[in-house]
């Protein structure tokens, strides 16, 4: 079957959020998380809690996490997009110094669709960056915040992209022998109960609506250096 033969599969669908909180307190709710008031910052909620032991990773495709079921981690990343003759190719980057170099084909389609991806983890971020970029060129970066949330075998993410604003995205990690039907119908579900229409989705990645902009994300970056993140 050839490359695409080791790829993993997830369903996949991105919408811009009209109001992030509202879709916050769904979501709570879905984990049986939710305050019985509104959520906001200074209000005296407490965020959702990172989940401890959850290991190394910056957050693409994953299987969830085994402990702390439904608890939030809030992720700061940076993906450098390189021009590739097929689909995509991207390196993550985490305040945390660590980086994964993830490449991934899926239709530019608004509805839920299927993403047959690939992703390696490397040590060196920085020199794997510079060796990509004098190869195959950049075509941009994306930076965002984002909070990661896992209902069953979805992952579901709450992201503020610089330049953009706030979108969802949900991430359905199909297991072995799962058709690609039921991880769209899965993803329809929880869209509705987030409260997300038809005319909310988007289609392509964040990049493409930077680059549709006249932004190519090259700005100055707003992480902090590796090693002085914080989570939480």
């Amino acid at each position: 079957m050839g490359v695409l033969g080791g790829m993993r599969r997830n369903v996949e669908v991105k919408a811009r959020l009209r109001a992030r909180e509202e879709a916050l307190r769904a979501a709570l709710r879905l984990l049986g998380l939710g305050p019985a008031g509104p959520v906001c910052p200074g209000a005296g909620q407490e965020p959702p809690q990172v989940c401890p032991g959850a290991g190394p990773g910056t957050g693409e495709g994953q299987e969830p996490p085994q402990a702390c079921p439904g608890a939030g981690q809030v992720l700061l990343q940076t993906d450098t997009f390189f021009r590739v003759p097929r689909g995509r190719l991207k390196l993550r980057r985490t305040q945390d110094g660590r980086g994964e170099l993830i490449f991934y084909e899926r239709p530019d389609s608004a509805g839920p669709k299927l993403s047959r991806f690939s992703i390696t983890p490397t040590a060196d971020p920085e020199g794997l960056q510079a060796v990509l970029s004098l190869s195959l060129g950049v075509l941009g970066t994306v930076r965002k915040e984002r909070l990661l949330l896992l209902l069953g075998q979805t992952r579901l993410h709450l992201d503020r992209v610089q330049g953009l604003g706030d979108f969802l995205e949900l991430e359905v990690v199909l297991r072995p022998g799962q058709s690609e039907e039921d991880g769209q119908r899965r993803a329809r579900e929880l869209l509705r109960e987030l409260g997300v229409g038809e005319q909310d989705l988007v289609s392509g990645a964040y990049l493409d609506l930077l680059l549709a902009q006249g932004d190519n994300g090259d700005t100055a970056p707003c992480h902090p250096p590796a090693g002085h993140g914080q989570q939480g």
